[in-house]
């Protein structure tokens, strides 16, 4: 069995697939290392536009579009008896005007077979336990089932192992996030009561003075996704009793119009509790760190795929300019941008538990060109700094919410 390669990639994840097209598509040799059988189930259901452009860059649209996912065009907030509709056709960006929302089981099997089928050795059920890293040589040792413990030599390696953040729990590279702890607790529904207008977008309303607030993510096939984010505590409180709080929720929440009231669970309710995280560093000596190994904020604007695919896809460009001899950068090319894209939604993220998006999104009178710029951040594209809203993100939605608070304050 050949055990060397261009680059092992940890996870066949989004991340891990997107890079592994790109390293291919540019003559690279690739293993994946993925710890899980596939097809399996994870949370990060609804994607965003910005994903559509590297996903068609590889040609991997293809592979998805059989499948038949949901289309999604756009994303519907709402806040007590208001609603606020962004329309990804609307956004100021010159980008994808959709994308879909899909069962990560079906769409992560779909870009692995793929990338499997253009060359990748994709091995399931490889948990890594060490790497041995050198400036021209990695040297990766992983356990399998069938294969027992196996050592295999490359030159560059990619972490996209997600959740399970391997190589920043292996190299002490995790740091505590600024965010108070939060949580999800969510469930697939079948949803046979659902309007047609029901059934095309993402459905988002936050409740507990913006503390928490449930989703709503309708499928092609009939089901949906469901669930409510809020700080740890309330999570718990909503997992106890058999999740008696969590249903009741969902039955009779506003807007829903008690559409998910006593319907049939495809599988019991989940939890992650925690689920923030962040590393001192997205790199080091033979090796990067892209998707969920990175950073996570918070699923309330759906960024997960979206970085994922982002990083899987600049840091396999980078490892191919790098193994074909040119200079790179790492920190200037790649840890500086994907930090400005996170950095962006973190203002957002932030600016919604507090209330100041709330302000905006449901405000009397909507300036049309602030609703079209916000609408492109909400579409993905946080590295478009033509945008008012990407470029001082860190000062224009608190201004604006302070603004409209005012006029508003003189209205009544």
């Amino acid at each position: 069995m050949n055990n060397s390669y261009d680059v092992i990639i940890i996870g066949a994840g989004p991340a891990g697939t997107l890079a592994a097209a790109k390293l291919i598509k540019e003559g690279k040799t690739v293993l994946i290392l993925e710890k899980i059988q596939f097809p399996r189930f994870v949370i990060g259901e609804s994607l965003l536009p910005q994903c559509m452009n590297y996903l068609d860059d590889l040609d991997l649209l293809p592979c998805i579009e059989k499948h038949n996912f949901q289309i999604k065009t756009g994303v519907c907030f709402y806040h007590e008896d208001e609603v606020c509709d962004f329309l990804f056709e609307k956004q100021y960006s010159d980008g994808w005007h959709y994308t879909w929302q899909v069962q990560r089981a079906k769409f992560d099997y779909a870009l692995a077979t793929e990338v499997e089928k253009r060359g990748a050795v994709l091995h399931y059920m490889a948990e890594v336990t060490d790497l041995k890293t050198s400036a021209t040589q990695q040297t990766v040792t992983y356990s399998h089932p069938e294969l027992g413990m196996q050592t295999a030599i490359c030159k560059f390696v990619l972490d996209a192992s997600g959740y399970g953040r391997v190589l920043p729990r292996m190299f002490d590279l995790e740091e505590p996030v600024s965010t108070p702890p939060r949580g999800a607790i969510f469930v697939h529904l079948e949803d046979k009561n659902r309007s047609e207008k029901a059934g095309e977008n993402i459905f988002v309303h936050s409740f507990n003075e913006n503390t928490a607030w449930i989703w709503s993510i309708p499928f092609s096939d009939g089901t949906t996704s469901v669930g409510i984010v809020g700080n740890s505590d309330f999570i718990k409180e909503c997992e106890s009793n058999e999740g008696a709080l969590f249903h009741k929720l969902i039955g009779e929440f506003p807007g829903l119009d008690g559409r998910y009231k006593n319907v049939p669970r495809l599988f019991e309710p989940k939890v992650i509790l925690n689920y923030a995280v962040a590393v001192k560093q997205l790199y080091g000596e033979g090796y990067a760190l892209c998707g969920n190994s990175t950073e996570f904020l918070d699923p309330i604007f759906s960024s997960g795929v979206t970085f994922a695919v982002c990083s899987g896809y600049k840091s396999a460009e980078l490892v191919v300019k790098q193994l074909n001899g040119e200079k790179v950068d790492w920190e200037m090319d790649y840890s500086v941008p994907i930090k400005k894209g996170i950095d962006v939604f973190r203002s957002y993220v932030n600016a919604w538990y507090a209330g100041d998006l709330a302000t905006i999104f449901f405000a009397t009178e909507r300036k049309t060109q602030f609703m079209e710029q916000i609408c492109s951040v909400l579409a993905g594209y946080v590295w478009d700094e033509t945008n008012p809203f990407v470029k001082k993100h860190k000062t224009l939605l608190k201004t604006l919410a302070k603004v409209i608070r005012i006029e508003e304050s003189r209205i009544v």
